[in-house]
Protein backbone atom coordinates (compact mmCIF):
# COMPACT_ATOMS: atom_id res chain seq x y z
CA UNK A 1 0.00 0.00 0.00
CA UNK A 2 1.31 3.36 -0.92
CA UNK A 3 2.41 5.63 2.18
CA UNK A 4 0.39 8.33 4.10
CA UNK A 5 1.85 11.04 1.29
CA UNK A 6 -0.44 14.42 2.71
CA UNK A 7 -0.68 15.44 -1.16
CA UNK A 8 -2.85 12.08 -1.65
CA UNK A 9 -5.55 13.39 1.29
CA UNK A 10 -5.71 16.38 -0.65
CA UNK A 11 -6.08 15.46 -4.51
CA UNK A 12 -9.23 16.19 -6.58
CA UNK A 13 -11.04 13.70 -8.18
CA UNK A 14 -9.58 14.12 -11.19
CA UNK A 15 -6.31 13.45 -10.09
CA UNK A 16 -7.03 10.19 -7.85
CA UNK A 17 -9.19 9.29 -10.81
CA UNK A 18 -6.43 9.02 -13.09
CA UNK A 19 -4.15 7.34 -10.66
CA UNK A 20 -6.77 4.73 -10.09
CA UNK A 21 -7.21 4.23 -14.22
CA UNK A 22 -3.34 3.71 -14.41
CA UNK A 23 -3.02 1.40 -11.51
CA UNK A 24 -1.00 3.60 -9.55
CA UNK A 25 -3.19 3.02 -6.68
CA UNK A 26 -6.40 0.68 -6.26
CA UNK A 27 -9.66 1.74 -4.43
CA UNK A 28 -8.99 -0.88 -1.86
CA UNK A 29 -5.85 1.21 -0.83
CA UNK A 30 -7.44 4.69 -1.18
CA UNK A 31 -10.54 3.23 0.90
CA UNK A 32 -8.21 2.39 3.51
CA UNK A 33 -6.05 5.32 3.56
CA UNK A 34 -8.73 7.42 3.70
CA UNK A 35 -10.87 5.32 5.73
CA UNK A 36 -7.97 5.45 9.13
CA UNK A 37 -7.54 8.93 8.28
CA UNK A 38 -11.29 9.89 8.76
CA UNK A 39 -11.37 7.34 12.04
CA UNK A 40 -8.11 9.02 13.26
CA UNK A 41 -9.03 12.73 12.98
CA UNK A 42 -12.44 13.12 12.48
CA UNK A 43 -13.33 13.07 16.62
CA UNK A 44 -10.49 15.82 17.21
CA UNK A 45 -12.89 17.97 14.82
CA UNK A 46 -16.12 16.61 15.98
CA UNK A 47 -16.60 15.47 12.53
CA UNK A 48 -17.18 11.97 12.72
CA UNK A 49 -20.68 10.09 13.64
CA UNK A 50 -19.91 6.58 12.12
CA UNK A 51 -17.39 5.17 10.00
CA UNK A 52 -17.61 2.84 7.51
CA UNK A 53 -14.04 1.91 6.29
CA UNK A 54 -14.46 -2.25 6.89
CA UNK A 55 -17.77 -1.48 4.12
CA UNK A 56 -16.03 0.36 2.18
CA UNK A 57 -13.03 -1.60 1.43
CA UNK A 58 -15.46 -4.44 0.80
CA UNK A 59 -16.92 -2.30 -2.09
CA UNK A 60 -13.41 -1.66 -3.18
CA UNK A 61 -13.01 -5.20 -4.21
CA UNK A 62 -15.64 -4.77 -7.22
CA UNK A 63 -14.25 -1.61 -7.87
CA UNK A 64 -11.01 -2.73 -8.39
CA UNK A 65 -12.48 -5.24 -10.55
CA UNK A 66 -14.44 -2.93 -12.97
CA UNK A 67 -11.14 -1.19 -13.26
CA UNK A 68 -8.88 -3.65 -14.24
CA UNK A 69 -11.65 -4.99 -16.62
CA UNK A 70 -11.60 -1.15 -18.05
CA UNK A 71 -15.24 -0.80 -17.05
CA UNK A 72 -15.01 2.78 -16.31
CA UNK A 73 -18.30 4.12 -14.51
CA UNK A 74 -17.41 7.93 -14.67
CA UNK A 75 -14.70 10.27 -12.32
CA UNK A 76 -16.41 9.57 -9.03
CA UNK A 77 -15.30 5.76 -9.33
CA UNK A 78 -13.10 4.93 -6.61
CA UNK A 79 -13.27 7.53 -4.56
CA UNK A 80 -14.09 7.97 -0.72
CA UNK A 81 -16.39 10.08 -0.06
CA UNK A 82 -18.58 10.85 3.23
CA UNK A 83 -22.19 12.03 3.90
CA UNK A 84 -24.03 14.32 6.25
CA UNK A 85 -26.04 11.99 8.58
CA UNK A 86 -29.40 12.98 7.61
CA UNK A 87 -29.09 10.71 4.73
CA UNK A 88 -30.16 7.35 5.56
CA UNK A 89 -27.88 4.25 4.77
CA UNK A 90 -29.76 0.83 4.85
CA UNK A 91 -29.34 -1.15 8.51
CA UNK A 92 -27.21 1.33 9.82
CA UNK A 93 -27.88 4.78 12.61
CA UNK A 94 -29.00 7.72 11.06
CA UNK A 95 -28.76 10.28 13.70
CA UNK A 96 -29.94 13.36 12.56
CA UNK A 97 -27.96 14.89 15.25
CA UNK A 98 -30.20 14.95 17.59
CA UNK A 99 -30.31 12.74 20.44
CA UNK A 100 -34.09 11.84 20.28
CA UNK A 101 -32.96 9.79 16.95
CA UNK A 102 -30.04 8.36 18.09
CA UNK A 103 -30.35 5.26 17.76
CA UNK A 104 -32.83 5.25 14.67
CA UNK A 105 -32.35 2.91 11.50
CA UNK A 106 -33.93 3.09 8.12
CA UNK A 107 -34.44 -0.21 5.75
CA UNK A 108 -33.84 2.17 2.64
CA UNK A 109 -30.46 3.80 1.30
CA UNK A 110 -31.00 7.69 0.51
CA UNK A 111 -31.29 8.03 -3.42
CA UNK A 112 -27.95 9.83 -3.50
CA UNK A 113 -25.95 7.66 -1.96
CA UNK A 114 -27.16 4.53 -4.20
CA UNK A 115 -26.31 6.78 -7.26
CA UNK A 116 -22.87 7.38 -5.93
CA UNK A 117 -21.92 3.75 -5.25
CA UNK A 118 -23.81 2.72 -8.59
CA UNK A 119 -20.79 5.28 -9.93
CA UNK A 120 -18.27 2.98 -8.08
CA UNK A 121 -17.88 5.81 -5.05
CA UNK A 122 -17.18 4.34 -1.47
CA UNK A 123 -18.77 5.93 1.28
CA UNK A 124 -16.84 5.49 4.27
CA UNK A 125 -18.48 7.23 6.98
CA UNK A 126 -21.54 9.04 7.73
CA UNK A 127 -20.30 12.92 8.73
CA UNK A 128 -21.89 15.50 12.15
CA UNK A 129 -24.28 17.92 11.66
CA UNK A 130 -26.22 20.52 13.89
CA UNK A 131 -29.30 18.20 15.19
CA UNK A 132 -32.39 18.07 13.09
CA UNK A 133 -30.66 20.35 10.15
CA UNK A 134 -30.64 23.43 12.24
CA UNK A 135 -34.38 23.65 12.76
CA UNK A 136 -35.94 26.78 13.05
CA UNK A 137 -33.36 27.90 15.07
CA UNK A 138 -30.38 27.59 17.33
CA UNK A 139 -28.08 29.64 18.94
CA UNK A 140 -24.84 27.69 19.60
CA UNK A 141 -22.74 25.90 17.70
CA UNK A 142 -22.75 23.04 20.12
CA UNK A 143 -26.59 22.49 19.43
CA UNK A 144 -25.43 18.53 17.86
CA UNK A 145 -25.43 15.21 19.55
CA UNK A 146 -21.74 14.77 18.27
CA UNK A 147 -20.28 18.26 19.55
CA UNK A 148 -19.73 21.98 18.08
CA UNK A 149 -18.06 21.32 14.52
CA UNK A 150 -14.17 22.53 15.22
CA UNK A 151 -12.80 24.28 12.27
CA UNK A 152 -9.93 22.55 10.94
CA UNK A 153 -8.05 25.83 10.48
CA UNK A 154 -8.22 26.93 14.39
CA UNK A 155 -10.54 24.76 16.59
CA UNK A 156 -11.41 27.65 18.63
CA UNK A 157 -13.57 28.66 15.78
CA UNK A 158 -16.71 27.04 14.04
CA UNK A 159 -16.60 25.25 11.17
CA UNK A 160 -20.22 26.31 10.06
CA UNK A 161 -23.63 24.73 9.96
CA UNK A 162 -25.73 22.53 9.57
CA UNK A 163 -23.36 20.55 7.44
CA UNK A 164 -20.40 20.80 9.89
CA UNK A 165 -18.98 17.15 9.63
CA UNK A 166 -18.67 17.37 5.98
CA UNK A 167 -17.20 20.65 5.22
CA UNK A 168 -14.52 19.28 8.00
CA UNK A 169 -14.04 16.41 6.05
CA UNK A 170 -13.22 17.90 3.28
CA UNK A 171 -11.08 20.91 4.47
CA UNK A 172 -8.90 18.37 6.47
CA UNK A 173 -8.33 15.92 3.55
CA UNK A 174 -10.61 12.95 5.85
CA UNK A 175 -12.75 12.48 2.25
CA UNK A 176 -12.37 13.55 -0.71
CA UNK A 177 -15.43 15.30 -1.19
CA UNK A 178 -19.04 14.68 1.07
CA UNK A 179 -22.91 15.41 0.52
CA UNK A 180 -24.31 18.24 2.66
CA UNK A 181 -27.90 19.77 2.77
CA UNK A 182 -28.80 23.26 2.63
CA UNK A 183 -32.49 24.85 3.70
CA UNK A 184 -30.71 28.24 3.92
CA UNK A 185 -27.28 28.49 4.28
CA UNK A 186 -25.91 25.02 5.10
CA UNK A 187 -23.45 24.38 2.44
CA UNK A 188 -22.33 27.87 1.51
CA UNK A 189 -21.98 28.66 5.20
CA UNK A 190 -19.30 25.94 6.31
CA UNK A 191 -17.80 25.84 2.62
CA UNK A 192 -16.89 29.63 3.11
CA UNK A 193 -15.79 29.32 7.25
CA UNK A 194 -13.34 25.79 6.66
CA UNK A 195 -12.10 27.13 2.83
CA UNK A 196 -13.64 24.25 0.56
CA UNK A 197 -15.68 24.26 -2.54
CA UNK A 198 -19.79 24.15 -2.22
CA UNK A 199 -22.61 23.57 -4.64
CA UNK A 200 -25.96 24.25 -3.60
CA UNK A 201 -28.15 22.90 -6.94
CA UNK A 202 -31.08 24.27 -7.89
CA UNK A 203 -34.59 22.91 -5.79
CA UNK A 204 -35.12 19.82 -7.72
CA UNK A 205 -32.44 19.00 -9.20
CA UNK A 206 -31.30 16.05 -6.55
CA UNK A 207 -33.57 13.44 -5.24
CA UNK A 208 -33.85 13.96 -1.19
CA UNK A 209 -35.38 10.89 -0.66
CA UNK A 210 -34.30 8.88 2.24
CA UNK A 211 -32.71 12.26 3.65
CA UNK A 212 -34.51 13.95 6.53
CA UNK A 213 -36.59 16.64 5.35
CA UNK A 214 -36.40 20.18 7.51
CA UNK A 215 -38.73 22.11 4.57
CA UNK A 216 -40.04 20.25 1.94
CA UNK A 217 -39.75 23.70 -0.55
CA UNK A 218 -36.36 24.43 1.10
CA UNK A 219 -34.32 21.41 1.16
CA UNK A 220 -31.43 20.75 -1.33
CA UNK A 221 -28.82 18.42 -1.23
CA UNK A 222 -25.10 19.30 -3.22
CA UNK A 223 -21.34 18.57 -2.36
CA UNK A 224 -18.74 20.03 -0.67
CA UNK A 225 -15.34 19.05 -2.74
CA UNK A 226 -11.98 20.27 -3.50
CA UNK A 227 -12.61 21.88 -6.34
CA UNK A 228 -15.42 23.89 -9.08
CA UNK A 229 -15.11 20.56 -11.27
CA UNK A 230 -15.08 18.37 -8.84
CA UNK A 231 -18.74 19.77 -7.74
CA UNK A 232 -19.44 18.77 -11.26
CA UNK A 233 -18.77 15.75 -11.60
CA UNK A 234 -20.76 15.12 -8.11
CA UNK A 235 -23.35 16.57 -9.26
CA UNK A 236 -23.46 14.57 -12.34
CA UNK A 237 -23.73 11.45 -10.89
CA UNK A 238 -26.39 12.01 -8.09
CA UNK A 239 -28.82 14.83 -10.05
CA UNK A 240 -31.81 13.48 -11.93
CA UNK A 241 -35.50 12.76 -11.40
CA UNK A 242 -36.71 10.43 -8.88
CA UNK A 243 -40.77 9.53 -8.29
CA UNK A 244 -39.93 8.77 -4.84
CA UNK A 245 -39.53 12.63 -3.98
CA UNK A 246 -42.43 14.66 -4.67
CA UNK A 247 -39.99 18.00 -5.46
CA UNK A 248 -37.78 16.40 -7.77
CA UNK A 249 -38.33 18.23 -11.24
CA UNK A 250 -37.18 15.40 -13.08
CA UNK A 251 -34.13 17.06 -15.02
CA UNK A 252 -31.02 16.03 -14.84
CA UNK A 253 -27.34 17.71 -14.99
CA UNK A 254 -24.65 16.76 -17.47
CA UNK A 255 -21.33 18.14 -16.50
CA UNK A 256 -19.96 19.83 -19.35
CA UNK A 257 -16.25 19.94 -18.96
CA UNK A 258 -16.11 21.74 -22.04
CA UNK A 259 -18.41 24.57 -21.99
CA UNK A 260 -16.61 26.97 -23.05
CA UNK A 261 -19.03 30.45 -23.40
CA UNK A 262 -17.09 33.77 -23.60
CA UNK A 263 -16.26 35.06 -20.35
CA UNK A 264 -16.91 38.67 -22.43
CA UNK A 265 -20.45 37.45 -22.54
CA UNK A 266 -20.94 36.53 -19.39
CA UNK A 267 -22.37 39.46 -17.17
CA UNK A 268 -21.51 39.51 -13.60
CA UNK A 269 -23.95 41.40 -10.95
CA UNK A 270 -22.56 42.75 -8.19
CA UNK A 271 -23.42 45.69 -5.66
CA UNK A 272 -19.83 47.56 -4.64
CA UNK A 273 -20.87 47.97 -0.92
CA UNK A 274 -21.02 44.23 -0.81
CA UNK A 275 -17.83 43.88 -0.94
CA UNK A 276 -16.28 47.37 0.39
CA UNK A 277 -18.62 48.72 2.81
CA UNK A 278 -20.35 46.00 4.49
CA UNK A 279 -17.90 43.03 4.93
CA UNK A 280 -15.30 42.84 8.19
CA UNK A 281 -12.64 45.41 7.58
CA UNK A 282 -10.29 42.55 7.81
CA UNK A 283 -12.11 40.82 4.81
CA UNK A 284 -11.95 43.49 2.58
CA UNK A 285 -8.74 43.55 1.24
CA UNK A 286 -9.53 40.10 -0.33
CA UNK A 287 -12.78 40.64 -1.34
CA UNK A 288 -10.96 43.61 -3.53
CA UNK A 289 -8.42 41.17 -4.48
CA UNK A 290 -11.31 38.46 -5.97
CA UNK A 291 -13.45 41.16 -7.80
CA UNK A 292 -9.52 42.42 -9.76
CA UNK A 293 -9.25 38.65 -10.63
CA UNK A 294 -12.35 38.48 -12.18
CA UNK A 295 -12.58 41.59 -13.66
CA UNK A 296 -9.16 40.17 -15.14
CA UNK A 297 -10.63 36.94 -16.71
CA UNK A 298 -12.87 39.42 -19.11
CA UNK A 299 -16.51 39.28 -17.05
CA UNK A 300 -18.48 42.89 -17.99
CA UNK A 301 -19.28 44.03 -13.99
CA UNK A 302 -23.76 45.45 -13.83
CA UNK A 303 -24.08 46.88 -10.64
CA UNK A 304 -27.34 45.87 -9.79
CA UNK A 305 -29.63 44.90 -6.50
CA UNK A 306 -32.04 42.34 -5.23
CA UNK A 307 -35.77 43.28 -5.55
CA UNK A 308 -37.61 45.20 -2.47
CA UNK A 309 -39.03 41.72 -0.49
CA UNK A 310 -39.18 40.39 3.46
CA UNK A 311 -36.41 37.87 2.47
CA UNK A 312 -35.99 37.37 6.76
CA UNK A 313 -39.51 37.13 7.19
CA UNK A 314 -40.09 34.98 4.69
CA UNK A 315 -38.01 32.51 4.41
CA UNK A 316 -38.57 32.05 8.44
CA UNK A 317 -42.54 31.88 8.08
CA UNK A 318 -42.32 28.70 5.29
CA UNK A 319 -39.46 26.66 7.25
CA UNK A 320 -40.91 27.13 10.76
CA UNK A 321 -44.40 26.34 9.32
CA UNK A 322 -43.03 23.28 7.27
CA UNK A 323 -40.84 22.18 10.04
CA UNK A 324 -43.63 22.35 12.59
CA UNK A 325 -45.70 20.41 10.61
CA UNK A 326 -42.66 17.54 10.12
CA UNK A 327 -41.69 17.27 13.72
CA UNK A 328 -44.96 17.81 15.66
CA UNK A 329 -44.49 14.37 16.83
CA UNK A 330 -41.38 15.19 18.75
CA UNK A 331 -42.62 18.53 19.95
CA UNK A 332 -45.82 17.45 21.19
CA UNK A 333 -44.39 13.54 22.59
CA UNK A 334 -41.87 15.90 24.75
CA UNK A 335 -39.06 14.26 23.05
CA UNK A 336 -38.16 17.51 21.57
CA UNK A 337 -36.63 18.58 25.26
CA UNK A 338 -33.96 15.95 24.60
CA UNK A 339 -32.28 18.61 21.84
CA UNK A 340 -28.64 19.89 23.13
CA UNK A 341 -29.79 24.05 22.34
CA UNK A 342 -32.52 25.49 24.16
CA UNK A 343 -33.13 28.09 21.60
CA UNK A 344 -33.88 25.18 19.21
CA UNK A 345 -36.52 23.56 21.62
CA UNK A 346 -38.61 26.91 22.06
CA UNK A 347 -38.21 27.69 18.29
CA UNK A 348 -39.36 24.00 17.57
CA UNK A 349 -42.24 24.71 20.38
CA UNK A 350 -43.05 28.13 18.81
CA UNK A 351 -43.02 26.74 15.03
CA UNK A 352 -46.53 24.97 16.45
CA UNK A 353 -48.40 28.41 16.73
CA UNK A 354 -47.37 29.76 12.83
CA UNK A 355 -50.95 30.29 11.38
CA UNK A 356 -51.81 29.35 8.29
CA UNK A 357 -53.01 32.48 6.79
CA UNK A 358 -49.37 33.61 7.69
CA UNK A 359 -47.63 30.49 5.85
CA UNK A 360 -50.30 31.06 2.99
CA UNK A 361 -49.07 34.89 2.45
CA UNK A 362 -45.45 34.17 2.87
CA UNK A 363 -45.84 31.27 -0.24
CA UNK A 364 -47.69 34.31 -2.29
CA UNK A 365 -45.13 36.79 -1.85
CA UNK A 366 -42.55 34.23 -2.54
CA UNK A 367 -43.88 34.10 -5.84
CA UNK A 368 -44.32 37.42 -6.61
CA UNK A 369 -40.17 36.88 -5.85
CA UNK A 370 -39.39 35.03 -8.05
CA UNK A 371 -41.63 36.46 -10.48
CA UNK A 372 -39.24 39.50 -10.25
CA UNK A 373 -35.88 37.27 -10.97
CA UNK A 374 -36.73 37.60 -14.41
CA UNK A 375 -36.07 41.26 -14.53
CA UNK A 376 -32.93 40.94 -12.40
CA UNK A 377 -31.39 38.48 -14.77
CA UNK A 378 -32.54 40.05 -17.68
CA UNK A 379 -29.43 42.56 -16.91
CA UNK A 380 -26.51 39.90 -15.58
CA UNK A 381 -25.93 36.45 -15.82
CA UNK A 382 -24.35 35.32 -12.51
CA UNK A 383 -25.01 37.38 -9.40
CA UNK A 384 -21.25 38.12 -7.27
CA UNK A 385 -21.12 38.35 -3.04
CA UNK A 386 -19.55 37.15 -0.24
CA UNK A 387 -20.46 33.93 0.73
CA UNK A 388 -20.41 35.18 4.03
CA UNK A 389 -19.55 38.92 5.64
CA UNK A 390 -16.12 37.71 7.60
CA UNK A 391 -14.21 34.67 8.88
CA UNK A 392 -15.89 31.69 11.09
CA UNK A 393 -17.00 32.91 14.66
CA UNK A 394 -15.62 31.78 17.86
CA UNK A 395 -17.05 28.53 18.70
CA UNK A 396 -18.47 29.34 21.71
CA UNK A 397 -20.04 32.86 20.38
CA UNK A 398 -23.97 33.44 20.43
CA UNK A 399 -25.23 32.62 17.10
CA UNK A 400 -28.60 34.83 17.52
CA UNK A 401 -26.98 37.89 17.20
CA UNK A 402 -25.31 39.67 13.99
CA UNK A 403 -24.74 37.03 11.16
CA UNK A 404 -21.56 36.03 11.38
CA UNK A 405 -18.99 38.84 9.86
CA UNK A 406 -21.53 41.37 10.23
CA UNK A 407 -20.69 45.08 11.44
CA UNK A 408 -22.60 47.87 12.36
CA UNK A 409 -22.60 49.77 8.39
CA UNK A 410 -21.52 53.37 8.77
CA UNK A 411 -23.61 56.48 8.62
CA UNK A 412 -24.36 57.42 5.00
CA UNK A 413 -23.08 53.67 3.93
CA UNK A 414 -25.24 52.50 1.06
CA UNK A 415 -27.16 49.73 1.37
CA UNK A 416 -25.94 46.11 0.52
CA UNK A 417 -27.75 45.36 -2.88
CA UNK A 418 -26.93 41.56 -2.44
CA UNK A 419 -27.06 41.26 1.39
CA UNK A 420 -30.02 39.10 1.58
CA UNK A 421 -28.43 36.40 -1.46
CA UNK A 422 -28.24 33.28 0.88
CA UNK A 423 -32.29 33.54 2.13
CA UNK A 424 -33.04 34.67 -1.59
CA UNK A 425 -31.11 32.08 -3.31
CA UNK A 426 -32.57 30.04 -1.33
CA UNK A 427 -36.33 30.88 -1.41
CA UNK A 428 -35.88 30.58 -5.23
CA UNK A 429 -34.39 27.48 -5.53
CA UNK A 430 -31.44 29.26 -7.46
CA UNK A 431 -27.98 27.64 -7.97
CA UNK A 432 -24.94 28.66 -6.50
CA UNK A 433 -21.49 27.85 -5.83
CA UNK A 434 -18.89 29.13 -3.20
CA UNK A 435 -15.79 29.33 -4.00
CA UNK A 436 -12.33 30.51 -1.32
CA UNK A 437 -10.67 33.39 -2.52
CA UNK A 438 -8.38 34.57 0.61
CA UNK A 439 -8.03 34.99 4.12
CA UNK A 440 -8.09 37.08 7.43
CA UNK A 441 -6.06 36.38 9.82
CA UNK A 442 -5.10 32.55 8.71
CA UNK A 443 -8.92 31.96 8.36
CA UNK A 444 -10.58 31.11 5.03
CA UNK A 445 -12.65 33.69 2.97
CA UNK A 446 -15.26 32.90 0.25
CA UNK A 447 -17.44 34.04 -2.72
CA UNK A 448 -20.36 32.67 -3.81
CA UNK A 449 -21.70 32.85 -7.71
CA UNK A 450 -25.57 32.46 -7.92
CA UNK A 451 -26.94 32.06 -11.39
CA UNK A 452 -30.70 31.15 -12.60
CA UNK A 453 -32.35 27.60 -12.21
CA UNK A 454 -30.40 25.08 -13.82
CA UNK A 455 -27.18 26.86 -14.90
CA UNK A 456 -24.75 25.00 -12.44
CA UNK A 457 -22.78 24.58 -16.02
CA UNK A 458 -22.13 28.18 -16.22
CA UNK A 459 -21.75 28.90 -12.37
CA UNK A 460 -18.86 25.62 -12.48
CA UNK A 461 -17.06 27.55 -15.93
CA UNK A 462 -16.99 30.64 -14.32
CA UNK A 463 -15.58 29.28 -10.70
CA UNK A 464 -13.01 26.83 -12.85
CA UNK A 465 -11.74 30.28 -14.17
CA UNK A 466 -11.74 31.76 -11.51
CA UNK A 467 -9.72 29.06 -9.64
CA UNK A 468 -7.22 28.36 -12.87
CA UNK A 469 -6.20 32.28 -11.87
CA UNK A 470 -5.92 31.24 -8.21
CA UNK A 471 -4.87 28.97 -5.70
CA UNK A 472 -7.08 29.42 -2.63
CA UNK A 473 -8.74 25.85 -2.64
CA UNK A 474 -5.69 24.44 -3.04
CA UNK A 475 -4.63 25.80 0.41
CA UNK A 476 -5.14 23.54 3.50
CA UNK A 477 -4.99 24.27 7.09
CA UNK A 478 -1.53 24.49 8.27
CA UNK A 479 -1.38 21.46 10.87
CA UNK A 480 -2.54 19.22 8.37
Amino acid sequence: MPGGDDDLFFSTIGELNSRLRKREISAKELAGLFGQRLERLGPKYNALVLPLTRRALQRAKDVDGDIRRERFRGPVQGIPFGAKDLLSLEGYPTTWGAKPYQHQTFKETATVLRKLEGSGAMLIGKLAMVELAGGPSYRFASASLHGPGLNPWDTTRWSGGSSSGSAIAVAAGLTVFALGSETSGSILTPSAFCGVTGLRPTYGLVSRHGAMALSWTLDKIGPLARSAEDCGFILDAISGGDLDDPGSSGHRFYYDSDYDHPFNTIRIGYSPAGFAGHPEPGARPAFAAALDVIRSLGFPFVETKLPDFPYGPMLGTILGAEAASIFEPLIRSGGVDQLADAHQIAGLKASLDIKSIDYLKAMRIRRLFQDSLRELFSNCDILLAPSRLGVAPPVNQPLDGPPAGAHPSQPNSPPNGLGALIPAGNLAGLPALSLPCGFDNGLPLAIQLVGQPYSENLLIHAGKAFQKATDWHRRRPPSL
